[in-house]
């Protein structure tokens, strides 16, 4: 049996035939797809231990001396739980079928005498070297036809019987010794899913998966309009992954198999967690998600986890990072049904992959930490606990550095989780948003491929600018794939969504139809999900919403080109502009110069609804962008936190308290609407708050 044949099938909506179901059950209006299990799942811990807090803890790397200084300094440390296992199939399996757990055994008595509870793994994300040199086949294969060596770690390939055997057997051996041990309070699938392999068993897989997705031949030969080039199949055993080729694959064929890829993941997936729930029911399961993965489709991954669970690494030496990383953040909270989550994996100091690791100080540790728990984390841990003596990462920051604990990073360390414990008052808490940002995996994965327009305008650089005006004004954001229910929400932002399904479209219009702002931007809705372009002046599905239609996709030269507004200012757009011409809308922006001369660069409709459509084509600069948000935040009655935040300023209400960052160099006074508590310091702040450079309070109102 193909092991898609068990995934649960998608709900009859346009959806991609053969994927798995995403569709919400019991979500409150508004929510993006999650479960009540990834909600429970977490509960489930907080509840016995409150905020969760540790990190992956890799004792098979250390005598056995070590691991009771460990479980000591963690204690001290406040540390209530540790992921363990992740990349020990060899010392746990040295041989096939020899297993060897006494070790194991060791360290978790030692951390349940402790009190710290275990995130268990199934180590399967890195294949000891016997599997891929007896069974060479167990090994991924490159598009160039490569396959790949051990000796590092993701080498496996997804398809291979052997590797799902082997894989199936090291987890169930796992789970039949450990499924009842008190330490383990959850179960960690795999680490990182990403791979993607090219060989004839993906081949064979790929082929089963477009046959469920398409039905036919001739339904694939449409959706994949292989008329062109002379691509025509006429049979399945044709077609093979997306490989080294001449010149320019067909998009559609590519599109699909990033699909394909990402549910084969959570099929394999699918298959660990399924033998865990058998074996050890109750204990939640969950996987590690690594933000805006390109692979991965989470959309479709999250209602199969018990926690959504994140890895994040923010950049200290990038200015834009802490917006970044809330976008990242409120993403998760957005998988999660808009309830609880954790950062399963972050930097405690520097990391070892960048080309030039600059290292968080301890002050903005603490600051990204709090920042995911202020957007709805109920855990924040590290990778890792002990750095690394040799190995590839031995230069990764750990929460005990190699200097040992009498350092300032591990004092550091010891503060915060002596602090996570007096934020009790948000466990379990959300944060309510009535603004949503549009994001979808398949758009994004369509819109970046090679021969458009220009491959300078890119969708997650799009995400970052239309939601960093909304961000800087402490507007609560959720995100959202276009076919959620959108209905609590009175702003939804569509930054780029360049492909769409004509249900999804219907489903953005109704946002304007109910009284909603909806702010959509350049290139949106070009293609449909086959990624076949819309026939007719675009946008085609909006072009009577906005009031405007196009006719063409202008990629500006260097120098830009000008536009004036009275209603913003006047200023020049660089790498992006669209032919458009009014059809009952208002230019807000009109372009000036000889070719693009009178074309609306920004167009906004009012409806008799209340609500209003506006289409940016264009890609303006940051300022103006942020002043487009602003008019449409007002229409929309959408507000932040606070108004009149100082510059670099964040602003987040989770729960009962609001959380103010300082990201900046400089102190900053925030004012404030009465008397509030601090739950970090105790301090009472009554008119304004001071925040210290990289400095966080978490305020909640005083009633005496």
């Amino acid at each position: 049996m193909n092991r898609f044949d068990d995934l649960p099938q998608a709900a009859d909506t346009g959806d991609d035939g053969g994927n798995v179901d995403i569709t919400s059950q019991g979500q409150a209006p508004g929510m993006t797809p999650g479960t009540a299990a990834a909600q429970s799942g977490l509960g489930t811990l907080t509840s016995d231990l409150g905020i969760l807090y540790g990190g992956d803890y890799n004792p098979e790397q250390w005598p056995a001396e070590v691991w009771r200084e460990d479980v000591a300094l963690m204690r001290e440390a406040g540390v209530n739980l540790v992921t363990l296992g992740v990349f020990s199939w060899a010392r746990l399996e040295p041989r096939p079928g020899d297993y060897d757990f006494d070790w194991l055994d060791e360290v978790l008595g030692l951390l349940h005498t402790a009190g710290i509870a275990v995130d268990l793994a199934t180590p399967t994300a890195s294949p000891p070297p016997w599997l891929g040199l007896r069974w060479p086949e167990t090994r991924a294969v490159t598009r160039d036809g490569v396959r790949l060596s051990h000796g590092s770690r993701n080498h496996f390939c997804p398809s291979s019987p052997v590797y799902r055997e082997r894989a199936l057997g090291i987890a169930r051996a796992l789970v039949e010794r450990y499924g009842a041990h008190p330490a383990v309070r959850m179960w960690h699938i795999g680490n990182e899913y990403g791979q993607v392999c090219h060989c004839d068993l993906c081949g064979a897989e790929l082929q089963a998966w477009l046959c469920r997705r398409h039905g036919t031949i001739d339904e694939l030969n449409r959706a994949w309009g292989t008329s062109f080039w002379s691509q025509r199949y006429d049979d399945w055993g044709e077609i093979v992954p997306p490989r080294a080729a001449p010149y320019l694959l067909n998009p559609s064929q590519v599109l699909d198999h990033r699909r394909f890829v990402s549910d084969q993941l959570l099929a394999l997936y699918l298959e660990q967690r399924d033998l865990v729930r058998q074996l050890a029911p109750g204990v939640p399961v969950t996987t590690n998600f690594m933000g805006f993965h390109h692979a991965t489709d989470y959309w479709r991954w999250a209602p199969h986890v018990d926690v959504v669970a994140d890895d994040v690494y923010g950049d200290p030496a990038d200015a834009q990072s802490p917006a970044m990383l809330a976008l990242t953040h409120d993403l998760m909270r957005s998988l999660a049904g808009g309830g609880p989550w954790m950062v399963m994996e972050q930097a405690a100091g520097a990391v070892n992959w960048r080309a030039h690791n600059v290292p968080k100080s301890p002050a903005r540790m603490r600051l990204d930490s709090l920042r995911a728990i202020a957007r709805g984390a109920d855990g924040s841990c590290f990778f890792q606990w002990r750095a690394s003596a040799f190995g590839a990462e031995r230069f990764h920051s750990g929460m005990l550095p190699h200097a040992g604990p009498d350092t300032r990073l591990h004092r550091a360390v010891r503060a915060h989780g002596a602090e996570l414990r007096l934020l009790a008052p948000v466990l379990g808490t959300r944060v309510e948003a009535r603004a949503a940002v549009v994001f979808d995996w398949s758009s994004w994965w369509a819109a970046e491929e090679p021969a458009q327009p220009s491959d300078r305008l890119r969708v997650m650089a799009q995400m970052q600018s239309y939601y960093r005006p909304l961000w800087q004004a402490g507007v609560a954001v959720d995100v959202a794939p276009p076919g959620a229910d959108l209905s609590g929400y009175d702003l939804v932002v569509v930054p780029q969504l360049y492909l769409l399904d004509d249900a999804d479209a219907q489903n953005l219009r109704g946002v304007v139809e109910r009284g909603g702002v909806l702010l959509l931007g350049p290139f949106s809705a070009v293609a449909d999900r086959d990624g076949h372009v819309r026939q007719g002046r675009f946008p085609v599905p909006f072009a009577d919403l906005i009031g405007a239609s196009g006719e063409e996709h202008c990629p500006l030269p260097d120098s830009g080109a000008p536009v004036a507004s009275d209603a913003i200012w006047d200023f020049t757009a660089h790498m992006w502009a669209e032919r458009l011409r009014l059809e009952g809308g208002e230019a807000v922006a009109e372009f000036m110069g000889a070719d693009l001369e009178g074309c609306p660069a920004i167009v906004r409709r009012p409806h008799s609804s209340g609500g209003e459509a506006w289409y940016v084509a264009a890609t303006p600069p940051q300022q103006v962008l942020d002043e487009v948000m602003r008019q449409c935040a007002e229409a929309a009655g959408v507000r932040g936190v606070l108004d009149h935040l100082p510059d670099g300023v964040e602003a987040v209400r989770r729960g009962p308290v609001m959380f103010l960052f300082n990201a900046g160099s400089e102190e900053r006074k925030v004012a404030l609407p009465g008397s509030f508590h601090d739950l970090l310091t105790g301090a009472h702040h009554a008119g304004a708050a001071h925040l210290p450079p990289e400095g966080v309070v978490a305020l909640i109102e005083r009633t005496s």
